[in-house]
């Protein structure tokens, strides 16, 4: 009862429709917290637009009067909240969806709404936080199909959502497609139904994820299944005219899985994982939650000769994804941990010592760090996927040395723990480093990924 009360007599507000960040505004809305999306599409080979929707669960963290939504689309076609039809408005130069249910949604309770949309492929505005740097092509069409290319800040050009790493929530895909072709999502597949000549594919995620990693591929695509540590099941899809010749690649990830488990000191984080290769990929690859993507073409070479990306991408699974960061200027602690872990890779596999793969990173990161900036405080959105990398890993270098092997990696397998399926800060990392290594190494750790200039290589 006295619940009741003060939940009746909370003010009625709107939402804030930004979440603060620094590099980008505009992005991210106040007010909730997503729990879970559940997305449909029906794909129509040659045509760019797609009958589609989203379900969407979250729980109100205030009183609300209305709120918004970070979206992209052709056309919103309704909405409702808790099942009543809800007043709205799209504005995609603002790219947000603004939502007023019929009845004001109380503080501390779940809420559901409904979105039907039109998503449109062609649909391709740049990014407002660099648009002059955003040349990536986010809704990628390859053969028969396409995937999506959400990171940093664009996954609402796939569906309205709340787009920021640290509102994580679990996502399904629907997806309808002419029977021959294949869908695959994050997660597991939950069902697959033909009728009419349509196969309907649905996969869902067990956890939550950031939206920025959330995938869908649709395509000729071959699966190929295997087994992980502890009985993991693998699921791995590639373009079905390279799956032959990229066999022997998929069929390194028990392999990488076992050593990343190992060097990590804890289990994969996720129900499932594999490897997606697709065409119209082309300069990156991507973490996507329990399937990392990457160019058909990449997994196609010699084995074991450069599968540094995969581990850097599988890496991400734990660092990330599982953990995700609280603040795109928190991205240093997944660039830098999947950094981190390639090189210490590559030095097990006998091809380039850690020290020099470190003095390497550190090196470019010296020279780059005036025009990126700091890892903790990149200049731009080009900094948070390029500049972020060398920093973040020669910081996790340099408390290996100061600290000794032991220590750190007691520190990384607390972090990873305490902040699974959550967000984290660099606040939250330091602490941890305190904490286990029973010191304050506050200002040791906040020079190198807050400093002005990159402090002496360690050692």
């Amino acid at each position: 009862m006295a619940t009741s009360m003060v939940m009746l007599f909370t003010p009625i507000t709107p939402g804030a429709p930004s979440a603060g960040e620094r590099l980008m505004p505009t992005l991210g809305n106040g007010g909730y917290d997503v729990q879970s999306y559940a997305v449909a599409y029906d794909y129509y080979p040659g045509k760019s637009q797609m009958p589609a929707s989203v379900d969407i669960v979250a729980r109100a963290e205030q009183s609300l009067s209305s709120f918004t939504l970070d979206a992209v689309a052709l056309q919103v076609k309704s909405v409702t909240v808790n099942g009543l039809s809800a007043g709205f408005r799209l504005d995609n130069q603002k790219e947000k969806l603004s939502v007023t249910p019929r009845i004001p949604l109380l503080q501390g309770l779940p809420f559901r709404v409904r979105i039907t949309f039109v998503a449109d492929r062609s649909l391709e505005p740049r990014s407002p936080a660099f648009p002059q740097q955003d040349n990536f092509d986010h809704w990628t069409d390859w053969a028969g199909g396409f995937e999506l290319m959400g990171q940093p800040n664009r996954s609402h050009l796939f569906f309205p959502m709340n787009d920021i790493p640290s509102d994580k929530a679990r996502v399904s895909f629907r997806v309808s497609v002419p029977k021959g072709l294949q869908a695959v999502a994050n997660g597991t597949l939950r069902s697959e139904r033909t009728k009419a000549g349509r196969t309907t594919y649905v996969f869902g995620t067990r956890d939550p994820i950031p939206t920025h990693v959330a995938q869908l591929a649709v395509g000729h695509l071959t699966e190929t299944k295997g087994e992980g540590p502890h009985g993991l099941p693998l699921r791995s899809f590639v373009d079905s005219s390279k799956a032959k010749a990229a066999g022997p690649w998929v069929a390194r990830v028990p392999e990488q899985l076992k050593w990343v488990e190992q060097a990590i000191g804890a289990p994969y984080p996720f129900e499932t994982y594999g490897v997606l290769g697709v065409g119209g990929v082309t300069g990156y690859a991507l973490e996507s939650a329990t399937l990392s993507m990457f160019n058909a073409d990449y997994l196609t070479g010699q084995p074991g000769s450069n599968d540094g990306t995969m581990i850097h991408e599988l890496i991400h699974q734990y660092f990330g994804n599982a953990v995700s960061v609280k603040t795109w200027d928190d991205m240093w602690l997944s660039e830098g941990h999947a950094a981190y872990y390639t090189g210490l890779y590559h030095d097990a596999k006998g091809r380039t010592k850690l020290v020099d793969f470190m003095r390497d990173a550190w090196q470019f990161e010296s020279e780059e760090r005036p025009k990126y900036g700091p890892p903790g405080r990149v200049t731009d959105l080009n900094g948070v996927l390029f500049g972020t990398n060398p920093g973040g890993a020669v910081t996790l270098y340099a408390l290996r040395q100061k600290l000794g092997v032991k220590t750190f990696q007691e520190i990384e397998k607390t972090f990873f723990e305490r902040f699974r399926n959550k967000a984290a800060s660099t606040q939250d990392y330091i602490d941890v480093v305190n904490e286990v290594s029973g010191q304050d190494l506050t200002s040791y750790v906040r020079s190198w990924i807050y400093g002005a200039k990159t402090p002496p290589f360690p050692g």
